[in-house]
């Protein structure tokens, strides 16, 4: 990862990694994804670094809310070093072969945030809420990609506004939670008879 601020989430910057820890430049075609596999290095230990960065008190006055936007806001705050390389990434990212693992990833995500946040739901709206927070990521790392303000703080606000947005839809929509839950978790039940790993 040394080397993705230079160069980039690319070939090079996985050979000069390579050639830094000792291994021959040949070793990166062991990797069966190639740059998407350094992608996915950096997407997984953000996320598994997060429960050290973030830790709440047992008597925490802070309701699920404010937890939630605290971790999304730190798991942001961890590509900015590397966030001039993003947009290069969400575009591997985006290909093909590579969406099925990225959109894997982000919903492992979003389960960690609210995991978290103390979330212990197991109704219909562990989908929603997983969801809502999902798409709510993937859009602030999107804005963040081209957030110019000193230590990112248009992205701060870009993420309260969105959490606002969803709050509001939440309490206005009333039932549209559930409807959605159920639906999502009859989509994944018949995915899983199908054979699906979902």
């Amino acid at each position: 990862m040394r080397h993705v601020p230079t160069h980039g989430f690319s070939m090079r910057a996985l050979t000069e990694g390579a050639k830094e820890s000792g291994y021959l430049e040949v070793s990166v075609q062991l990797l069966p994804r190639g740059v998407f596999d350094l992608i996915n290095y950096h997407l997984v230990t953000q996320r598994l670094a997060l429960k050290d960065r973030v830790q709440f008190p047992k008597d925490s006055k802070l309701g699920a809310g404010e937890k939630v936007r605290t971790l999304t806001l730190e798991r942001l705050r961890a590509n900015q070093d590397i966030i001039h390389q993003w947009q290069g990434a969400l575009g591997q990212m985006s290909l093909l072969g590579n969406i099925p693992a990225s959109l894997k990833e982000l919903h492992i995500l979003s389960d960690e945030i609210w995991y978290l946040s103390g979330d212990t739901s197991v109704d219909t709206s562990w989908y929603t809420k997983r969801a809502s927070l999902a798409a709510l990521y993937a859009s602030s790392e999107l804005f963040m990609t081209a957030d110019a303000s000193k230590d990112f703080a248009a992205t701060a606000e870009f993420v309260d506004r969105r959490l606002e947005d969803f709050q509001k839809v939440g309490k206005t929509v009333g039932g549209l939670g559930q409807f959605v839950g159920f639906w999502a978790g009859n989509t994944i039940h018949l995915a899983r008879s199908w054979g699906m790993r979902v």
